[in-house]
């Protein structure tokens, strides 16, 4: 096992001149499992890639232990990567496919046998071991892709959104049997993802990417509670968190009836970051002119447009931006509905309204 770390890397694809990756600074502790996530064209596979070898590096190295492995062929780098596609040979039975690496790379049989056995113990791929791929479930090709990595005994895993074949349920049993893996091997993983979900329940700690940028790598409840800029408080948390801008008079930003007290270093306006559990029902606030109401049985979300004039949604280029308000399950209201809210204790997260930074 071995730590990771990314020095300044950079990538830049032919024929662009911004970034893929840009300058990326970031330490994986050995035995830690980080996860990279952000949206599509973030830069997230291209540094799993840089990582694997599969991707030249145009500035800074990477290190996997003490070693520069900067100008190292992939083979050489005693990874173990698993794809979004399984890639499993159809021909090979489960055994064949999870012992081919080690038979390439000379491992006798009763080694192989020994180490493939082992791995199907761990993924409960026993009974499976003598079917084809195409015997078997979404669930079960991805545990023998896993088993195929695992068998090889690397210094880190890597994997690449290996979840996004797999049906909602499925992918949530799969994601929960990962990390409970991980932990029982204690190999360093990292994990890319497009899914913040599984960024949150998975990860001991996540880094956020936009546009070829690091924003911010944390433990998944201090994204959560405290995000670095507007970027991240809108990616991490699901429902997202409210992201809109207010005026700001006599030191407080005015949302309707509600004022929130600001830094004096806030400017004529600021973001204010709730998020939908931060909101309560009063009887003078905020007003939200309610659209559609999501009923979950143990929750209910109501979803919005902010009925007040002065306070508008962060980002103008979102079409789809709503005001998103948890509510009493049991006494939702009416699309059609005005209703007003105001924020609980400690809930106001505050950004600047040109750079995004947090300012509180």
């Amino acid at each position: 096992m071995a730590s990771v770390v990314f020095e300044n890397a950079s990538r830049i694809y032919p024929g662009t001149t911004s970034p893929a990756v840009d300058k990326l600074n970031l330490t994986v502790a050995d035995g830690e499992f980080l996860v990279l996530v952000g949206p599509s064209g973030c830069g997230k596979s291209t540094s799993l890639r840089m990582l694997a070898g599969l991707e030249e590096i145009d500035g800074g190295r990477i290190l996997i232990g003490d070693r520069d492995v900067t100008n190292v062929a992939p083979k050489d780098r005693d990874i173990a990567m698993v794809f979004q596609s399984y890639a499993l040979y159809p021909h090979m039975t489960v055994a064949e496919n999870m012992g081919f690496a080690l038979k390439i790379a000379g491992i006798d049989k009763a080694e192989r046998d020994k180490r493939v056995r082992e791995a199907a113990k761990l993924l409960d791929l026993e009974l499976y071991l003598e079917r084809k791929p195409k015997a078997l479930s979404g669930g079960q090709r991805q545990r023998v892709a896993m088993g195929r990595a695992i068998v090889r005994e690397p210094q880190v895993f890597l994997m690449d959104e290996p979840l996004s074949n797999l049906d909602a349920k499925l992918r949530v049993a799969t994601r929960t049997q990962i990390a409970a893996l991980q932990r029982r091997l204690g190999i360093t993983t990292v994990y890319v993802t497009h899914d913040q979900v599984e960024a949150m329940t998975m990860g001991d700690r996540v880094a956020v990417l936009k546009d070829g940028l690091l924003q911010q790598v944390d433990t998944p409840r201090n994204l959560y509670d405290k995000p670095a800029n507007a970027f991240v408080a809108g990616f991490i948390g699901s429902p997202a968190m409210n992201l809109l801008t207010a005026p700001v008079s006599g030191g407080k930003a005015q949302m309707g009836d509600l004022n929130i007290d600001v830094p004096a270093s806030a400017g004529s306006s600021v973001i204010v970051g709730i998020r939908p559990e931060g909101w309560a029902p009063a009887s003078t606030g905020f007003h939200v002119l309610v659209e559609v109401v999501e009923e979950l049985g143990s929750d209910a979300f109501v979803y919005g447009r902010p009925a007040d004039s002065n306070v508008q949604f962060a980002s103008s280029t979102d079409e789809g931006a709503q005001v998103i308000v948890r509510w009493d399950p049991k006494n939702p209201p009416k699309a059609g509905d005005t209703i007003t809210v105001a924020n609980v204790p400690n809930a106001v997260h505050l950004f600047d309204a040109t750079t995004g930074a947090r300012i509180n």
